[in-house]
């Protein structure tokens, strides 16, 4: 009996199946793609180049829409439309951008992005009419409406332990793009016979450059890089309308966005009114552009070390502040401090960016915030730089503008803080359930 009842012991030790290895929960952060070293070290290149794409199509278009006016024979009211679009089409086209992801993998539709912002550039210039050139801009923003919300994918899919590093090359480089753009454009349209067709054409080889190391991870799709977004079932069913923190952020977002677009759009022209030099003006338009490029390195590495994100949006806030008051009270006087303070104060789009990939632990969860955070913020950020044109025009001043960007700044603030707490949707999920 005691020889059975040890064979059926054995028996049983020898049958009975292996232990296995806990799947991984939705606290625990999915591991990088399994890829090889050079895909690895490929794929920081591959965000750079991205990011560089990301604004090009529009702040070139800035530099020589007068030009592209006279060209097309367009009127000032389609102009104002034309410089109306971006925002509108990041909020429409960006909500596609989870949809497609889940279906084709993250990097093949930003590969897909990269090849609309290229194609957009390389036939917009010779349309030859008004609707047709609306068209391919659209279609390039169409690009960068996606790209922009894939991109904290991206970044919390390969780089989970480097969030905060990834996000500030990765805003770094989007900064180097959109000043270079700005700055650029009208002596390289010079050099090239002063044809404005040729000055935006150049900006579609950055593009190009951008699709060649992205087609290597389009094969990534569903097998390694789409888990991300597939898996779990609870993330994805995440509702982003019921959670406090998507509207905090969305909110920051939208703001920020706001005071940017009506930074790039107006402040030259502020300082123009006040007596300050047409050429000094574009300078100090250049340095508060140009600030973005080493703090939106610094910001993220610094916001993502901390529990919570309120003591930088909070000094982001106050750099603001003091701007508006200083253009304000003593425009000329302080004119280079105002542009640095202002240049300060924008940089709180990468720390936005960081959140996003701080908010959600999960991959559909990321994918789901950055859509909702960044349509949504578009869309609040459309009418702040119009209503700062009205408030222009029927002021004769800019008191009240200024006052209204100041004012603009302190519900930034306070979403801001609300969106840097510690916590993250999938928990918020949770809890309602």
């Amino acid at each position: 009996m005691a020889l059975m009842a040890r064979e059926d012991t054995d028996t049983e030790t020898r049958t009975a199946p292996a232990p296995q290895r806990p799947a991984p929960t939705e606290q625990q952060p999915a591991a990088p793609p399994a890829a090889r070293t050079w895909a690895m070290r490929l794929m920081p290149l591959a965000v750079v180049l991205a990011a560089l794409n990301l604004r090009p199509a529009i702040t070139s278009l800035g530099a020589l829409l007068e030009e592209v006016r006279d060209g097309l024979g367009m009127s000032g009211s389609v102009a104002g439309l034309l410089t109306s679009v971006p925002p509108l089409c990041f909020a429409l086209f960006g909500v596609m951008a989870p949809r497609l992801a889940r279906r084709f993998g993250p990097p093949a539709v930003v590969c897909a992005g990269m090849a609309a912002i290229a194609t957009g550039l390389l036939v917009r210039p010779f349309t030859g009419t008004t609707p047709a050139f609306l068209l391919f801009s659209a279609l390039a923003l169409m690009g960068i409406a996606v790209s922009n919300v894939l991109m904290p994918v991206i970044v919390k899919r390969w780089f989970p332990d480097r969030v905060g590093t990834m996000t500030g090359l990765y805003s770094m480089a989007l900064a180097v793009g959109t000043s270079a753009a700005a700055a650029v454009t009208v002596p390289l349209t010079r050099a090239l016979g002063d044809d404005w067709r040729f000055g935006l054409l150049v900006w579609a080889a950055l593009g190009v450059a951008a699709v060649l190391p992205w087609l290597l991870f389009v094969r990534e799709r569903q097998e390694q890089a789409a888990p991300a977004l597939t898996g779990g079932a609870p993330a994805a069913r995440l509702s982003m309308v019921r959670s406090p923190t998507a509207w905090a952020l969305a909110v920051f977002f939208g703001l920020q966005a706001t005071g940017a677009y009506i930074t790039m759009g107006w402040m030259a022209q502020i300082f123009r009114d006040a007596g300050v030099a047409a050429g000094t003006a574009g300078i100090l338009l250049a340095v508060t552009m140009a600030m973005g490029i080493p703090l939106a390195f610094v910001i993220p590495r610094v916001a993502s070390r901390l529990p919570r994100q309120g003591p930088v949006v909070v000094v982001l806030g106050t750099c603001g502040l003091i701007g508006y008051a200083g253009l304000y009270l003593w425009p000329v006087g302080g004119a280079w401090l105002w542009a640095v303070l202002l240049g300060i104060s924008n940089c709180a789009f990468p720390l936005a960016l960081t959140m996003i990939g701080m908010r959600a632990r999960t991959g559909p969860g990321v994918a789901s915030l950055s859509a909702f955070a960044q349509s949504t913020g578009y869309l609040i950020s459309i009418p702040g730089p119009l209503l700062v044109g009205v408030l222009y025009q029927h002021s004769g001043g800019w008191g009240l503008p200024i006052a209204l960007m100041a004012a603009l700044m302190v519900p930034q603030i306070v979403a801001g803080i609300l969106a840097g707490k510690n916590r993250v949707i999938e928990d918020e999920a949770a809890a309602r359930a």
